[in-house]
């Protein structure tokens, strides 16, 4: 049974080859980094204070600006917390969203980190 080919890691800018995700001196570095949604804030009392937000706030923000009526699913921090628990619980950066308004600003907003100087 044949090998399968090696491919280029994963971690931006490395040359190595490898055949997991990441080559042997970038695994560590990522391993590290792989956080399940409870260690990031995602917890029992995230889900308390979710649900207690979406009762107060029932309608996605973003549909009812578009004109349409739709059930929120999701609080969204529209400012992302990135880990920072201040800002996570700060009930002003919330917001309620539809699961596919949620994702859309999650893939084309929050995806990448802006710098600024």
């Amino acid at each position: 049974m044949p090998n399968k080919p090696m491919k280029p890691c994963k971690h931006p800018g490395c040359p190595l080859l490898t055949a997991g995700k990441y080559c042997d001196v970038h695994t560590k570095q990522h391993a590290a980094t792989v956080q399940s949604s409870t260690d990031k804030g995602y917890d029992g009392r995230w889900r308390k204070a979710k649900k207690k937000y979406l009762q107060g706030h029932p309608l996605c923000v973003r549909c009812i600006q578009i004109g349409e009526l739709t059930k929120a699913t999701v609080v969204d921090h529209i400012i992302p917390h990135r880990g920072d628990m201040i800002l996570f619980w700060d009930e002003t950066n919330w917001q309620p969203l539809c699961t596919r308004c949620h994702n859309r600003k999650t893939r084309v907003e929050d995806m990448h980190v802006l710098y600024k100087y």
